[in-house]
């Protein structure tokens, strides 16, 4: 079971878009000296909208290959077609994968019985994979309700679900219910300290691609039951927390790596750069949380 802080690493890129990997590296290599846990590899932080098949198992392949068994990799292998999540799936599981991530389905709005049978086919498709469900409905329009993932509890490759909800109660009553049956992550930065403190194991997170060592210190104070030291914590990252999303995700992160003189200013259309307006405000966060 992998705890801690897992980040959702950005997708490093040149300005006209094309993948940077000698900054892919450098940010893998930032993380395995900082404490991180586990990366997540082209989720949506990682941009896998943008991203095509080849690059999407490119970039999964190149950071399996850079870790090197050091910590897990987690795929972002979800899509809004089964056809599709089977497929990346698949071949992050060739890749050597630990794990792979599989966001509810976007766009196209399933049932509940939709979303059961989507998983569910996925799990049968690549039965050696173990398989993070990921409910994140501020994005997709879609909510995976409690009972639904109760339901994908039963499957023996499904073993973990990342709880974007920011709901703790609602996220509290999950792991309740599982009693174990799956791993809760939080994949809320601005709750995550709570969740984990109610049962969670780790956080999968955006904050951390920043600012990695008190992420994961955070993670470990939460896991051990240290209310008082994960509250310091928290409090000294919540202006990150809140601060990168002034826009959609992965902008002010991006903006935040290319500050800090991690990566260049690439990021792939629709997204844009993020809006001047809020680059003092970015700063400011960056400053108080002693990034920069």
């Amino acid at each position: 079971m992998i705890t801690g802080s897992l980040v959702a690493l950005v997708t490093p890129m040149h300005p006209n878009g094309d993948i940077h990997w000698e900054h892919l590296d450098k940010l893998v290599d930032f993380h395995l000296e900082n404490g991180t846990n586990g990366i997540v590899a082209v989720g949506t932080t990682g941009e896998s909208a943008t991203l095509d098949q080849k690059e999407h198992c490119q970039v999964i392949g190149h950071i399996i290959k850079r870790v090197n068994g050091r910590i897990p990799v987690i795929a972002g292998t979800g899509g809004n077609s089964t056809r599709e999540a089977i497929y990346l799936t698949t071949e992050a599981y060739k890749l050597g994968a630990d794990a792979c991530l599989l966001v509810v389905p976007y766009y196209n709005k399933p049932t509940q019985e939709g979303l059961y049978q989507h998983f569910k086919t996925i799990a049968e498709a690549v039965p050696g994979m173990s398989q993070m469900l990921y409910n994140v409905p501020g994005r997709t329009a879609c909510d995976m309700l409690n009972e639904t993932v109760l339901r994908l509890a039963d499957i023996p490759n499904i073993v973990a679900i990342k709880d974007a909800t920011g709901n703790i109660p609602r996220g509290a009553e999950l792991i309740r219910d599982l009693d174990g049956r799956l791993v809760v992550y939080s994949g809320d930065d601005a709750t995550a300290a709570e969740l984990i403190l109610a049962g969670g194991k780790g956080n999968v997170s955006v904050t951390a691609n920043v600012a990695p060592r008190a992420m994961s210190d955070l993670c470990a104070a939460a896991l051990a039951g240290n209310r008082e030291e994960t509250e310091r914590l928290n409090e000294l990252l919540m202006p990150l927390n809140r601060k990168l999303f002034l826009e959609a995700n992965p902008i002010p992160v991006k903006w935040a790596l290319q500050r800090m003189g991690m990566i260049e200013s690439g990021i792939r259309l629709p997204l844009t750069q993020l809006s001047e307006k809020f680059h003092s405000e970015l700063e400011e966060a960056l400053k108080a949380s002693g990034v920069i």
